[in-house]
């Protein structure tokens, strides 16, 4: 049975493949941040429309969905994509690089959303489930809580979901390949923000006024020290500095510096000792040199925690889309706003690989000459459409 179903879905998808690509690169050449994918949401709400779906668009500011009933049944399921990109000058070059200098689809959104699509157009044409799905469309991935906005504007009041999934390509993973787990998938994201003052002088004069330079550089040695003294080792956990930023002149001790960086987690515990020991390390190590310190901790996403029966049927989907699938080994400390939907609905993330197998390794997620795989359109929606093919099956009907 399900090889039957792989071998029609690739019939029907081939009959689109080529415009989903021609899609696919039009977004990419024409990327747009969080909040102002103005354009993205117009070509999906289009897109959606010529389907006949019912299409509400706004929902989250830019978020768009597009629902498709079919059936009798009073059971549902979401489906959704990102569509912003990351402010980052491309240094790819493709025919289709990016038309908007500083911004770019370095994270393969523009994919997801032709992905899901692709599954909306081929579940709009076949008559294999029996309720309904919503097919979300989410602004504002990239670190400033898309979903989140979608949710407080009452996403899943108008636009009920039993349960929840999303796709996201995984260039680790060779193409073909798709992996998710139970319990978290991906990390918790903490951004901190550390201001050092107090000090300023001249440069040849170190002993009239406190060295800000020295004590933030001797901040940020101890603060790499909170995971490996702190938590538990077997709990996967990291502190990453990212900015250091002080000074502005070769022969001026500056009045004060500035540290950024971001923790990861997938436990609230472990959350809690990294920040309680950040801010006391921040407050003892300057003041041990005769400074001062302020600190700005947000904790913006949550741990992304896939429930068990959601993750056993994005695994199930995928071996019915003909892919080769596996419970992943261990989570990532990459994060996802998706995190906020797993709170308020069971569901499950899913890597699904797009690894070309070349002795090259393709760029990774973020990195300025990454490109999504087109190849692996049909992978994802393939698999969108057995995760509802599953969820809402046809009464009577074989699973």
């Amino acid at each position: 049975m399900s090889n039957i179903v792989v071998d029609g879905d690739k019939l029907l998808i081939n009959e689109v493949l080529t415009h989903l690509i021609t899609l696919r690169h039009d977004l990419h050449a024409h990327p747009e941040l969080g909040f102002n994918e103005h354009r993205t949401a117009n070509i999906v709400a289009d897109f959606l429309r010529q389907l006949g779906l019912e299409v509400h668009e706004g929902v989250g500011k830019t978020g768009v969905v597009g629902v498709l009933r079919k059936g009798s049944s009073n059971k549902s399921v979401g489906l959704r994509a990102d569509m912003d990109a990351l402010p980052i000058i491309e240094q790819g070059s493709p025919e289709y690089v990016s038309k908007h200098h500083g911004v770019m689809h370095a994270c393969g959104h523009d994919g997801h959303t032709t992905m899901l699509l692709g599954a909306a157009w081929l579940l709009s044409k076949t008559a294999d489930f029996d309720g309904t799905v919503n097919f979300i469309f989410q602004p504002a991935e990239e670190g400033q809580a898309g979903a989140k906005a979608m949710i407080e504007d009452s996403l899943f009041t108008r636009f009920p979901c039993d349960t929840v999934f999303a796709v996201h390509n995984w260039p680790e993973l060779a193409r073909g390949v798709a992996q998710t787990r139970v319990g978290p998938i991906m990390a918790a994201a903490d951004r901190f923000d550390i201001r050092v003052y107090g000090g300023g002088g001249h440069a040849a004069q170190p002993h009239l006024s406190p060295d800000t330079m020295l004590a933030t550089s001797e901040l940020v040695v101890q603060l790499n020290t909170i995971v490996s003294r702190c938590i538990d080792p077997t709990d996967p956990a990291l502190l990453t500095v990212t900015q250091i930023q002080g000074g502005f002149s070769h022969n001026m001790i500056p009045a004060e510096a500035r540290i950024v960086g971001t923790v990861r987690s997938f436990d609230l515990r472990a959350q809690d000792i990294i920040e309680a020991s950040l801010r006391r390390m921040s407050e003892h190590v300057p003041a041990a040199h005769g400074l001062e310190a302020e600190v700005k901790y947000h904790r913006y996403y949550p741990a992304t925690v896939n429930t068990p029966a959601e993750a056993d049927v994005a695994l199930q989907a995928a071996k019915r889309a003909g892919l080769e699938f596996s419970v992943a080994p261990k989570p990532a400390l990459t994060s996802e706003d998706f995190s906020f939907m797993l709170q308020q609905k069971p569901g499950a993330y899913l890597w699904l690989g797009q690894g070309d197998g070349s002795a090259k390794p393709l760029a990774p997620l973020h990195h300025p000459a990454y490109d999504f795989n087109d190849s692996i359109i049909p992978d994802g929606v393939a698999w969108f459409a057995n995760v509802v093919r599953i969820k809402l099956p046809v009464p009577n009907r074989m699973n």
